[in-house]
This record gives C-alpha cells, sequence and structure tokens, in this order.
C-alpha cells in the first residue's frame, strides 16, 4: 500500500506551498489577514473567496490523508496520534475563523452580484451561520474522536472458520456455500464474534447520540434530526417527505420481495428460508469467485469501465499511478469503503476491503462512480462548487454499478456466471432499498426519543426491521442477533442521517441504467452532464440534466420496481 500526500498538487495563489496545516502557530495568520481584509467591489470579494477556498482546501485534504491513514491502519498509533491532533486542536481553532468567513461572505453588499453558480452554496451558508454556536466547538470535537472508536472495534473483529483466522468481511464469503449447515455455522460465528462488542457499541452510541443531542439543543433545536437536516442543507424534502417515502417502500418493495423469496425457498428445496439462505446460489453452484486480490480487481474494472468511456479508465489508472488505492481487507483495517475526494490533489482516494466476492465487484464500481464525478467536476472553480449533496454523489456511484453491469463479463466469462451476478445485483439493488428504509426510520426514531433504554431501542430496531423486511424470511430461534443487526451499519455511528440518500439516488440509478439500455449514447452524456454540474444546481436540476427525475412518490417507486422486476424475470 502507497499513501502518500507529496503528489502534485494544484498550484498556490495565496498560501505557501509549504505551510504545515499541523501547526496553528502557522495557519492562524492566513486566517487573520482574510478576516481582516477590505471587500471594496464585487473584484475584491471573488479574489477573497478564491484565496478562503484556498485555505479551507488546504485543510481539507490535511483532513483527509489523516482519516485514510487512520483507517487503513486503525493500530497505528502515530496515526491515530496524528488525526487527533487535527480533530481536537486544529479544527476547533479553525471553526470560529470559518464562520466569521461565512458571516463576511453573507453580509458583502457585492454578494448579490456574485454567480448564479454559488446559489446553493450562498444557502448552505445562511443555513451554517444559523446553527453555528461556539459552545458546540469542544463538542463536535469529542463527536468526531469518538466515531473514530466505531473503526477501531470493528477493525479489530477477527473470526476463525476451518482452522483460518480471518475478517468478517472475508467471512462473509461462507454465507455462499451450497453446504447448508456450513452457511449456519458462518452465520453463528459472525454473530457470536459481533456479540461480544455488543456492550461496548452500545456505550459508544449511548455516549455518541447524548453529545449529538446537546450539540442539537445548543444550537436551538429540539433534537439531533431536526439540526441535521439543516445541517446537511437539505433544501429539496423534509422529514415528512422520508416518512412517505418509508410508507412506499414498504407498500411497493416488500411485497416484490416476498415474491422472490417465496421462488428461492421452492428452488433451495427448505421449508424456511432463514437468514442464512439469502445469499447463496439457489441451484447450488457454489459462490462467485470474480477476481484474485485487489490488483487483479483493479485490472478488471479498469478493462470494464474502458469499455463504458474509455476516459473513465483513465482517470482510474490515474489513480493507481499515484498510489490512490487501498483495497484489500486485512486485520486491523477499518471496515467499509469510500471515495474521498482530494481538494488540493484532484485525485481522489478509493478505500474498501475486498474478500473476492461479487459484494467487491459492486463495491468497487460504485467508488469508481463517485471517483469518475470527482475528476467530471475538476474544471469547476472552487471547492464548495465541487461539493454536491450525497443525493446527487450517490447517483454518480450507483448509476455506475447498473451501466457497467453491462459489461460485467470481464469478471465473469462464462454466461451463466455473469447472469447470475447480475440477477444477485438486482436482488440486492431492491433488498438495499428496503434496509436503507429500515436505517432512516431507525435514526428518525431514535433522535425523536431522546430517553429511550437499551431495550426499547433493540425492540424498536426489530419492530421497524420486522415492517422492511421479507415476511418469508424465518429468524426464529436467532432474534436475540437482530435485535443487534443495526450495530453493522457505521454510518448510524459515524455519518448519521446520511443514508436516505442512498435510496433517493437508487431510485435515480435505476432510471438512468433504463435510459443506458435504450440509449447509452445519450445516457452517458446526459449522466456526464448533470455530473459535471456538481453543486451549482438543485438535486431537481441535476437529475432533470441526467434525463431523469428525483422523485420518490409511490408511483415512481412502483414504475421502476416493475422494471427491476422485469429484469430479473428476462434473465431467470
Amino acid at each position: 500500500m502507497h499513501v502518500s500526500a507529496s503528489e502534485k498538487k494544484a498550484l498556490r495563489r495565496f498560501l505557501p506551498s509549504d505551510l504545515n496545516t499541523n501547526s496553528w502557530e502557522e495557519l492562524e495568520p492566513w486566517f487573520e489577514q482574510l478576516a481582516n481584509r477590505e471587500l471594496n467591489s464585487l473584484n475584491d470579494l471573488e479574489h477573497w473567496m478564491r484565496d478562503a477556498d484556498e485555505l479551507e482546501s488546504a485543510l481539507s485534504e490535511a483532513f483527509a490523508w489523516s482519516y485514510i491513514r487512520s483507517s487503513c491502519d486503525t493500530n497505528n498509533a502515530e496515526f491515530e496520534k496524528a488525526y487527533t491532533h487535527l480533530v481536537s486542536e486544529i479544527e476547533p481553532k479553525c471553526a470560529p475563523w470559518f464562520d466569521k468567513f461565512r458571516h463576511k461572505l453573507n453580509n458583502s453588499p457585492f454578494v448579490k452580484d456574485i454567480s448564479r453558480d454559488f446559489g446553493i452554496y450562498l444557502k448552505t451558508v445562511k443555513n451554517d451561520i444559523a446553527i453555528y454556536r461556539e459552545e458546540n466547538i469542544a463538542v463536535l470535537a469529542e463527536i468526531d474522536q469518538l466515531r473514530q472508536q466505531y473503526a477501531k472495534i470493528s477493525g479489530e473483529q477477527m473470526v476463525t472458520l476451518d482452522g483460518e483466522e480471518m475478517t468478517i468481511v472475508k467471512a462473509f464469503n461462507g454465507l455462499k456455500n451450497p453446504d447448508r449447515p456450513k452457511r449456519l455455522e458462518t452465520f453463528e460465528v459472525i454473530w457470536k464474534r459481533r456479540g461480544e462488542d455488543r456492550e461496548k457499541l452500545d456505550d459508544l452510541f449511548d455516549t455518541l447520540t447524548a453529545k449529538r443531542q446537546q450539540v442539537a439543543r445548543q444550537a436551538g433545536f429540539s433534537n439531533f434530526r431536526d439540526y441535521m437536516f439543516v445541517a446537511l442543507s437539505r433544501f429539496d424534502y423534509t422529514a415528512e417527505d422520508c416518512f412517505t417515502f418509508h410508507d412506499a417502500i414498504a407498500q411497493e418493495l416488500v411485497p416484490v420481495l416476498a415474491e422472490i423469496d417465496h421462488l428461492r425457498r421452492e428452488k433451495l428445496n427448505v421449508d424456511k428460508l432463514r437468514p442464512w439462505d439469502l445469499d447463496v446460489d439457489t441451484s447450488g453452484k457454489p459462490a462467485l469467485v470474480p477476481f484474485q486480490g485487489g490488483d487483479d480487481l483493479l485490472d478488471k474494472s479498469i478493462i470494464c469501465l474502458e469499455r463504458v468511456n474509455p476516459r473513465y479508465a483513465s482517470f482510474l489508472r490515474t489513480m493507481r499511478e499515484m498510489g490512490h488505492f487501498d483495497l484489500d481487507s486485512r486485520k486491523g483495517k477499518a471496515p467499509g469503503g469510500y471515495n474521498y475526494g482530494l481538494a488540493e490533489t484532484g485525485v481522489p482516494f478509493i478505500f474498501m476491503n475486498a474478500a473476492g466476492s461479487h459484494r467487491d465487484v459492486v463495491t468497487m464500481v460504485h467508488e469508481a462512480g463517485h471517483a469518475i464525478h470527482s475528476f467530471l467536476m475538476n474544471p469547476l472553480p472552487t471547492n464548495p462548487l465541487r461539493n454536491p449533496p450525497s443525493e446527487i454523489c450517490e447517483l454518480a456511484s450507483m448509476a455506475m454499478e447498473l451501466i457497467t453491469m453491462e459489461h460485467w463479463d470481464v469478471f465473469y466469462p462464462n454466461p451463466d456466471d455473469l447472469k447470475r451476478a447480475r440477477i444477485e445485483q438486482l436482488d440486492k439493488l431492491l433488498r438495499t432499498l428496503c434496509w436503507v428504509a429500515t436505517v432512516d426510520a431507525f435514526q428518525h426514531w431514535i433522535y425523536e426519543n431522546e430517553n429511550h433504554s437499551r431495550e426499547e431501542r433493540s425492540k424498536t430496531w426489530d419492530h421497524i426491521y420486522a415492517r422492511f423486511e421479507s415476511p418469508v424470511i424465518d429468524w426464529s430461534g436467532h432474534e436475540e442477533k437482530r435485535y443487534a443487526f443495526w450495530q453493522k451499519q457505521l454510518h448510524i455511528f459515524e455519518i448519521p442521517f446520511y443514508y436516505i440518500e442512498y435510496a433517493m439516488a437508487q431510485l435515480g440509478a435505476i432510471a438512468v441504467w433504463r435510459n443506458y439500455k435504450t440509449n447509452p449514447e445519450l445516457a452517458l452524456q446526459q449522466y456526464e452532464a448533470a455530473l459535471s454540474l456538481g453543486n451549482t444546481r438543485s438535486i431537481g436540476e441535476v437529475y432533470q440534466a441526467a434525463g431523469i427525475r428525483f422523485d420518490f412518490s409511490t408511483a415512481w417507486i412502483r414504475e421502476l420496481a416493475e422494471f427491476v422486476k422485469t429484469e430479473i424475470n428476462l434473465l431467470s
């Protein structure tokens, strides 16, 4: 693994190239200079915005590399110390200055003449001013440090199967074993290990939720959910819209999953469909093996993207040349996967935990979609314009999952394996929509019910989970495992309320894929046109540019679900 921040970055015009972002003594004079600069014209304001953006980008990249290093090796004390220094010492000192900058921008008489492209950003600035409280700086720093504990706890979770010690991510491959007793053994081993940390994670979550609610109250909100809707600049929908979405998913998708699972139970020839029966191939074939190791995964992904658009493949080649990948699962590595944009370098970093499964292929092309988005936004002049909301970012990644599916023979040269992979993708797509609704509904309940007990939390989770799960799946005898099922979702611990976006973007991605199957050239033109807009237009306008709708109504969900169901039937 090569994790270096020494690559050539964008030329700085304001800051010295050797500025030490770990030193407040070096940083503070630049904040003071920006805060005290007079702005007597539109030109002055625009120049000041570029310089402020340069400072924020430098700090953003420093934070990015620190986070990347600490997630690649959660046991490295030096990396942990560096990350802690940034979030506990540097960020809290920067926060009041950035608040001054927001006020300076918002109060300038020339702000009304700034390009329309900054309209969404300026609305976000007003939001940030509204929720900023100096007394929250220290609390938010504590929350940042606590979030890292989840990665550390999860990164240390190892299990032993068939005499081999492995990460839980790798152990999940055992759930694809045609031998049903072996699948049950895998299921029990995974959840026994996770159960060992259940109380520890409950303790961590109790602390996190208390501090988050404190932040919300100090900012004038009744609960953290309402605070986050403002903090995330959700201009296009409300909490009530989320509840409407939950209802639509329960009404339209759960019955579809029930149909699929009835058929799965029949094909497996079992009396009851159990949680460890959902990933195995129904014809009794062993798990798909799409690649051998991270290097092979990357090579094949580049070939796959070459077929979609050669430019996309060139983006990943640039990242590989710069060492911006860490793909293989290993002990001491944080869970999950991400594409981390680098504000100054302009070339993102992809992190994931590949263990040789089909799910890894999906994760890789998903993160590649984010990376493509980063490159497409690079021509935009400032970092705020290159940071659109998650509903747009996840459209980029989830659409790429489905677009590349048309070229997955790179991973699966055997036609039967290719068909299996595509069916699995579409099956997981529907289940993901239901899972997202589950996690989102749970988070709403968590922060609306501040003084709940752990027992109430477990029972409520179980009730919500049952609402969105296929009723065909039988958990009898293993209910206790389901009570803690929420603890596997890192977003609940690390990025609260960043999850409903996956479902909204998934609907958009299905629509993009439907367009791609009809007219690939036009669909890609629209996809690129939309993503190139970055944060210069509303979510609805970006989706419209992509040739689709930002819509999560019952009718739209029904239409897209029928399309996916038809595609599954054509493959079956």
